[in-house]
């Protein structure tokens, strides 16, 4: 008897899995997966408020 055999149980096949970055709870108590564009988003927002304080200055 060998100490290698086959298994006859199918291996988990190799797909690409979206990376999971992060997720936030929403109002309602739901979890959101944060996506690219939100942080996006989140940078223009600090962007242009950062612009502000430096005009009023």
């Amino acid at each position: 008897m060998s100490l290698q055999h086959g298994s006859d149980t199918a291996k988990p096949q190799n797909t690409p899995q979206p990376q999971a970055c992060g997720s936030i709870i929403d109002a309602h108590g739901r979890e959101v997966p944060i996506t690219e564009q939100m942080i996006q988003k989140a940078c223009e927002k600090l962007e242009q408020s950062r612009v502000g304080k430096a005009q009023k200055g």
